[in-house]
């Protein structure tokens, strides 16, 4: 198999392919990666596949070297120099120091107090979610996972209840550009959402090429329009405490205000919506280990830090060479793209014990699915907190819950999602 079918989209729709990356850490472990056409999109310059875990974190914690901000942190470039300014003061595609002022404004919504009282809300209405799949006996679990994020987002940020949705929508078009299934997810009811909401869709563009026949970059101020504009009209009331209240409050210019609003609402909840199914469909799968948890649920937490190694949401991030150097044997030029693998680097076995092997007890488990060095994933502690909550309520109420059906994987070389989890609840095992 060639190193391109790491880049390629379709590789994904049938699994990570772990076999290729174990053979590449092997004997290629920093290799060239070419990006051939895919679909409407053209054909890429290259770039350089990081997949050991040391080069991994190497690369993460030195953005002197390996820029988030001189190419923006997706392996497909932006389409035009004014995209790429665009998406340039999003605090994911910074550098210090400007990385650490934005996010010093957004921290200031996640103390530990502020957090510790969203665990209460957080789980309660996980146990609801739960509930209501007890009572139905059955259910996709890929909707129920993605209402807790939603649901939390929209707390935390202040959007209201009718309005939700738009964040499913939003989030979908972005992460899941390279599926047809969720290019175009269009889910509200204009009839259901508030005023602001209804007003916000008019300003949404209909899928379309550019003058070149290319697709729109989904992740561009232009196919974001609709969300921008519910940004703006929701900061300019936004609920007191709120995270719009410390964006609006936060000094930020327009640009660094649409891409924050952009990064909660897509960001913050596309790892819960890939992890919990994931991690589900993962233990449903190693029923041994599934049994061992439910006779020990102190097992809990490493269980969820297994099941983020086993499954990482995130499959790789870009940066961008800032001089030539040299990693893994191999001469990287300025300006070279270079990509890592956290995929990749979680089933590294000079650094995991037996990496193919799901254990919910593995201790120590360091793994780099939320990142590593200036941008490690600031809400990390939250997405615990959420994936502890489901874990413990579908160990609680739902003894003997089993697949009913295939899964299907979104189609994605960023993302490690499911679109569909159809589960049952069957008879509880016994003890």
């Amino acid at each position: 198999m060639r190193a391109a079918e790491v880049f390629i989209p379709r590789t994904y729709a049938t699994g990570v392919p772990y076999a290729l990356f174990r053979r590449l850490r092997a004997t290629s472990p920093v290799c060239w990666v070419e990006e051939p056409p895919v679909g409407g999109w053209p054909a890429g310059p290259g770039y350089w596949a990081v997949l050991r875990y040391a080069d991994v974190k190497h690369v993460l914690r030195t953005p002197e070297v390996y820029s988030s901000y001189l190419g923006a942190t997706q392996i497909r470039d932006p389409d035009t120099e004014e995209d790429l300014a665009f998406v340039r003061a999003m605090m994911l595609n910074q550098d210090p120091p400007d990385h650490a002022r934005i996010r010093r404004v957004v921290a200031a919504a996640f103390t530990p107090r502020a957090v510790r009282e969203l665990e209460t809300v957080v789980d309660a209405r996980a146990r609801a979610l739960v509930e209501e799949v007890a009572r139905a006996g059955a259910a996709d679990f890929v909707a129920v996972a993605a209402d807790l994020p939603v649901w939390t987002l929209a707390h935390v940020m202040g959007v209201p209840e009718e309005d939700r949705q738009l964040l499913f929508d939003w989030s979908n078009r972005v992460i899941g550009y390279q599926d047809d299934e969720y290019a175009a997810s269009s889910t509200a009811d204009p009839a259901l959402l508030s005023p602001m909401g209804r007003a916000a869709l008019r300003h949404r563009q209909a899928p379309a090429a550019r003058p070149d026949g290319r697709p729109v970059n989904p992740r561009s101020r232009r196919a974001l329009a609709d969300m921008f504009a519910y940004a703006h009209a929701l900061a300019g009331n936004p609920r007191p405490g709120s995270v719009m209240a410390h964006l609006r409050e936060g000094g930020l210019t327009r640009a660094e205000f649409e891409n924050m609003f952009f990064l909660f609402a897509v960001a913050g909840n596309e790892t819960l919506r890939n992890g919990i199914p994931g991690g589900l469909l993962t233990l449903l799968r190693h029923p041994d280990q599934y049994a061992r948890l439910r006779r020990d649920p102190d097992l809990t937490g490493p269980a969820v830090e297994e099941m983020l190694r086993y499954w990482p949401p995130v499959i790789d991030f870009r940066r961008t060479a800032t001089r030539d150097t040299e990693l893994g044997g191999q001469r990287i030029r300025r300006g070279e793209k270079v990509v890592v693998y956290h995929a990749s680097a979680n089933r590294d076995e000079t650094v995991f014990g037996d990496p193919d092997r799901f254990d919910v007890a593995r201790t120590p488990n360091d793994h780099v699915s939320f990142g590593f060095g200036p941008h490690f994933c600031l809400g990390s502690h939250l997405a615990r907190v959420q994936m502890r909550a489901v874990l413990r309520h579908v160990l609680d109420r739902l003894p003997g819950l089993e697949l009913a059906g295939e899964p299907v994987r979104l189609v994605s070389n960023f993302q490690n999602g499911l679109k569909h989890l159809p589960v049952r609840v069957g008879a509880a095992p016994a003890p």
